[in-house]
């Protein structure tokens, strides 16, 4: 899903003066074992304003809002007018928005237009060369592009470009969408053409906030797998009714700023948004909505919009329904911090059950470069999430988490609690099994790494030590939406992909699939 398309030398006036390689690699490192969850995407943001708005300061404060969808790397591209000539400067770097930024960073990027993004990588690899927005030359100027998704046909994209006599710097999907757009610019192409035609030649997930000279685009894919919304600010500098645009790959990102909600950006569409305001561009012949529905279990904040409704309204309602379909008698509900509490609180309503918190999250693990001690790391759990022990002890407790990827997490979880003296530990997922790898922008394990992909929902119970387990279902999960259950991608759970995956990347993760082991286990 990502990165820079040539060397640092294409990109314009890029500042890599925020944490060093060497930290950053020991912040990725000091994790000792990875998240027992999904891990995901990216965070895009853009805004068009006029030179009176503080348009870097704007950017940086949405993709602060955006931060749970990417912590490796930052970075805002802003443009700026003088004469005739349009420059983009750019500032990127490894590490947090608030540890990439500073007052004198932003004071320094003035401009009319900013494009920006927060990164978790799952095409290229995790460093500074590879962070966002991606700045590439071309004989109409700069344009800047940040990127949410992942393209199944990168390599198809590559041996192309290359076939053409192209350099390319790296093996990410982003590079390739870049320097398509810049091969449309070189043969003669407007901006909007350069960008449709690149648009159909890339297979995928991709929602995109790219910058150019003449104004700014957003797109999604055919498909909308991965989320994207437009919204508006009034400019307090401008005749009345006079309205800015935002774009922002959630509506938390528009919240920050002041800004309202305007809509979707609908699939297979681009935004075009200049001067005389914004124009819509159908550039799929026949969109088919698959939004990610992880989007609404997990990755998107739970006051984040989705169809009308905040995702804790969602959230809430899966916890519901995982009620009606796994009851079970105990004294308290209780959710992992902070994705499961939604569905807790849904549970306890549902079941009659007290909804009471049995765990303290510590939210400032990940800011330490220290190593912990073995015994702290035996300890496990405890560094992130802290049992309380005088409310556990002697209940019997239901746990409401959001997922299960690996069990490692899980089953340190249990331990914990049963340490602290709760009496009987029943564990409740308010999403089905996750069997199969996702290829749109998730990285999510090879299968043969997935447990709901080789054990059954009882080898799972003893592995992680429960006393009992349940999952949601499909097709409650569905069903909680209150939309047309067809217009999500749930290939995660179903092996059903809505976009076909090449065979060399089908193989290097559908391992168990091809060998007939994962079909049906614990669905």
């Amino acid at each position: 899903m990502m990165p820079n398309a040539a060397d640092a030398s294409s990109f314009g006036d890029i500042e890599l003066n925020a944490m060093g390689d060497d930290a950053a690699d020991l912040a990725r490192d000091m994790s000792f074992e990875r998240p027992d969850k999904p891990e995901e995407a990216c965070g895009v943001f853009g805004v068009y304003a006029t030179p009176t708005f503080d348009v870097a300061r704007l950017a940086y404060f949405g993709i602060y809002a955006l931060q749970h969808r990417g912590q490796e790397s930052a970075g805002i591209s802003v443009f700026s007018r003088s004469g005739d000539a349009t420059e983009v400067k750019t500032h990127k770097h490894m590490g947090l928005v608030s540890q990439v930024f500073n007052e004198d960073i932003l004071d320094g990027m003035k401009g009319y237009m900013s494009v920006a993004h927060t990164r978790y990588s799952t095409t290229g690899s995790s460093h500074a060369g590879n962070a966002q927005p991606a700045v590439i030359e071309t004989q109409k100027g700069d344009f800047a592009l940040a990127h949410n998704g992942n393209l199944v046909n990168t390599l198809a994209l590559k041996q192309d470009l290359v076939a053409r006599g192209l350099d390319t710097n790296t093996t990410t999907d982003s590079e390739m969408i870049a320097l398509e757009i810049a091969e449309g610019i070189k043969a003669g192409l407007s901006w909007k053409d350069a960008g449709i035609d690149a648009f159909r030649k890339s297979e995928g997930a991709f929602s995109l906030v790219i910058g150019t000279p003449e104004g700014m685009m957003g797109v999604r894919d055919t498909n909308g797998i991965r989320p994207l919304v437009i919204g508006t600010l009034e400019n307090p500098d401008g005749p009345p009714g006079q309205l800015l645009y935002v774009l922002a790959s959630e509506t938390c990102g528009l919240d920050i700023i002041g800004a309202s909600y305007l809509r979707d950006v609908e699939p297979g569409e681009m935004v075009w948004i200049d001067e005389t305001g914004i124009s819509s561009h159908m550039w799929a012949e026949k969109p088919e909505p698959k939004l990610c529905v992880f989007e609404m279990i997990y990755f998107a904040r739970p006051d984040s919009h989705f169809h009308g409704e905040t995702l804790y309204s969602y959230r809430r309602r899966i916890g519901q329904i995982l009620a009606q379909e796994h009851p079970i008698e105990a004294d308290m509900v209780m959710g992992v911090p902070d994705s499961g509490i939604p569905a807790a609180i849904g549970y306890a309503e549902e079941s009659g059950i007290p909804y009471e918190e049995g765990l303290i999250k510590n939210r400032y693990v990940g800011r330490t470069f220290i190593q912990p001690s073995q015994i702290m790391r035996e300890a496990g759990i405890r560094m992130k999430l802290n049992p309380l022990k005088d409310v556990l002890q002697g209940k019997r407790i239901i746990v409401v988490d959001d997922s299960i990827v690996r069990g490692n997490t899980s089953r340190k979880l249990v331990q914990a609690l049963r340490e602290a003296g709760a009496k009987e530990v029943h564990m409740r997922i308010s999403s089905p099994p996750i069997t199969h790898p996702c290829f749109y922008g998730i990285d999510t394990d090879s299968q043969e790494q997935l447990i709901a992909a080789t054990k059954t929902v009882a080898e799972i119970e003893e592995q992680i030590k429960v006393d009992t387990l349940g999952y949601l279902s499909i097709d409650g999960m569905l069903k909680a939406t209150q939309e047309n259950v067809d217009h999500f991608c749930h290939a995660c759970f179903s092996g059903k992909y809505p976009v076909d995956i090449p065979d060399e990347l089908r193989g290097s993760k559908l391992m168990l699939e091809k060998a007939g082991v994962a079909a049906g286990v614990g669905v």
